[in-house]
């Protein structure tokens, strides 16, 4: 594995021992008056079969965020790994930061730098950095809901091919719904545009609290790319997991 990617797992993993949520909206919320100067969160899932079946599935995400004024700085790494019968057969990895500034009011402005591989779509790695304006729609009691949208540019090393440098329309959304004291519902959604292809990001999940840090959460992940490389084995992944996640 090479010396970045084992740097994501090794994070991954000391936050989760000592141990803002990682997702495909990669905006962090507002920060409230009594937040803390720096807080983040580790989430954690691992399922492995044997005997009649014999597979593995590990996913792993942390987010690191803090505040410095009216800015919000954010870092985020995911691993995903899936192998059956000794054979891989999903393979992903995402860092990614991002700054947020805050004005009065509703407003902000954003940008981010994202870099994703991923074996099985096609793309050696991709780095997308982005940009743009923010609005929080809804700030109640129990639902909470932004929007934002922007320009950026992406650049997509290939195996089979050149490479690509592409310009990217960037819009997404981030719902929130805390029914209860004790859990909430997320929906997250994304979309970037470009000549090539249009790439689209969903995350549907539901997290229950167990205690002032343990939290558990059922996900449902959905990324589609409308036109990948012809090597890609699918244009859309599913991604549905349990994990135990842990904030501080």
């Amino acid at each position: 594995m090479p010396s970045l990617l084992r740097c994501i797992v090794l994070a991954g993993c000391s936050l989760w021992a000592t141990t803002a949520t990682a997702s495909p909206f990669y905006a962090p919320p507002p920060p409230q008056a009594d937040a803390p100067i720096f807080s983040g969160d580790a989430e954690l899932g691992f399922n492995q079969l044997s005997g009649n079946t014999d597979s593995r599935t590990l996913i792993g995400k942390t987010r690191l965020t803090w505040i410095t004024g009216d800015f919000t700085h954010s870092l985020r790494g995911e691993v995903r790994n899936v192998s059956k019968g000794g054979a891989t057969s999903a393979e992903q990895y995402l860092l990614a930061g991002r700054e947020r500034y805050d004005f009065n009011g509703p407003h902000y402005l954003f940008g981010f730098a994202r870099w994703e591989k991923d074996r099985f779509a096609g793309y050696d790695q991709q780095l997308s950095v982005i940009g743009g304006y923010g609005r929080q729609i809804i700030d109640g009691e129990r639902h909470y809901l932004s929007l934002e949208a922007g320009p950026g540019y992406r650049h997509d090393r290939l195996r089979e091919d050149d490479n690509e440098q592409l310009g990217v329309a960037y819009s997404a959304l981030d719902y929130r719904w805390e029914f209860s004291p004790n859990a909430d519902f997320k929906q997250e959604m994304s979309l970037e545009y470009t000549d090539e292809n249009t790439t689209s990001r969903s995350l549907s999940a539901l997290t229950a609290r167990l205690n002032a840090r343990m939290s558990l959460r059922l996900s449902h992940e959905i990324k589609r790319n409308s036109q990948p490389p012809e090597d890609a084995s699918e244009r859309t992944d599913h991604t549905t997991s349990a994990s135990l996640m842990y904030r501080w």
